[in-house]
């Protein structure tokens, strides 16, 4: 079995979560190591996960921590490959680091897609993939023809807007790389509603 586009799951922070989504061939786990952060997951409790699936790419996820302290942080969080970043600024200092850099971009309007979109090849340069995220943009045409243009000049990754019903249509109207989906808190101790997420996850499925 195998999905049908790229597919990151963020705030992974339970073995269910995991187990799951390995299950379902995603590509890419993220955990939150900002011991600050309400997701954040120690390195004992990653490798108490990770140690169980196999077959998926893990990133470390990060909203305000500076570069220097990220680098040592994921010194304690073996098989990442990549790391995922809030702030711009600290792209230029991690892009040299050996793991793959993704900015998560709280797009707020049109403009902030126009923005990324002049400086399209200078994310593709420096192998920097985007990670949409929006509150306030629904898919209407002229969205979907900005992000169109957008990820034909560098790798963006979906994570707003979709749904089980949308998903393929939209992904194939804008050709992003992919799509990020986030994980959630468990019910209690291995029991968790997977409703959303699977919905979307299964009407992703390849049939054999």
């Amino acid at each position: 079995m195998a999905l049908k586009t790229f597919v990151k799951i963020s705030n992974i922070n339970n073995l269910s979560d995991a187990r799951y989504c390995a299950g379902m061939y995603v590509d890419l786990m993220g955990f939150n190591l900002e011991n600050n952060h309400k997701d954040f997951v120690t390195p004992e409790k990653y490798k108490e996960i990770t140690d169980w699936i196999s077959g998926v790419a893990f990133v470390a996820e990060f909203e305000t921590t500076h570069p220097d302290k990220i680098l040592e942080t994921v010194k304690s969080y073996p098989n990442l490959t990549s790391i995922e970043i809030k702030e711009e600024f600290h792209i230029k200092m991690l892009v040299n680091s050996g793991y793959g850099i993704i900015w998560k971009i709280n797009v707020k309007n049109l403009g902030d897609l126009d923005d990324l979109i002049a400086k399209a090849d200078s994310y593709k340069n420096f192998d920097v993939v985007l990670h949409l995220s929006s509150d306030n943009l629904n898919m209407e045409d002229e969205v979907l023809g900005k992000i169109k243009s957008l990820a034909s000049s560098c790798n963006v990754l979906l994570g707003f807007g979709i749904n089980a019903d949308n998903i393929t249509e939209t992904v194939e109207q804008t050709g992003v790389k992919g799509i990020c989906l986030k994980g959630g808190d468990e019910i209690k101790p291995g029991v968790r509603d997977f409703d959303e997420l699977a919905d979307i996850l299964e009407s992703l499925e390849i049939e054999d």
